[in-house]
């Protein structure tokens, strides 16, 4: 089950940027142990849900975790061999813009080796350089 918002104002975006650094959501909030980025890059629904599925598993449910990034900005493609022009084509995926950082995972309530170990597991599923914190 993808990640992607019910409803936006407008379906298509523009590409943004991805330079600079975040103002808030850097520093752990919920968590005892977190996976904070230390890359910049767009992180599709489909690597968000891996990696928080590979977070869940090493734990086997036991704990609490929380996902900080959210997929919000819609990615655009035209169909495959199609003319240049005519217009911008459907939205076909959602990104979250990811920055050096941004704390993407926080997990509370297991033992400290099995928390560095699942968000080992779910740092390689994402396209960005990971460090794994704690409070």
């Amino acid at each position: 089950m993808p990640l992607y918002p019910q409803r936006v104002k407008y379906r298509k975006a523009q590409r943004g940027s991805r330079k600079g650094f975040p103002q808030r959501g850097t520093s752990l909030s919920f968590g005892e142990y977190g996976l904070q980025s230390l890359g910049r890059a767009w992180v599709d629904t489909k690597q968000i849900e891996a990696a928080r599925v590979a977070l869940s598993r090493h734990t086997k449910r036991r704990g609490k975790y929380w996902t900080r990034i959210y997929p919000d900005l819609p990615i655009t493609k035209k169909p495959l061999e199609t003319r240049m022009g005519k217009g911008k084509g459907p939205p076909e995926s959602w990104v979250a813009v990811v920055r050096p950082g941004n704390m993407l995972f926080e997990i509370v309530g297991v033992p400290e080796v099995m928390a560095k170990e699942a968000l080992r597991l779910a740092a390689s599923k994402l396209p960005i350089p990971c460090k794994f914190v704690k409070r």
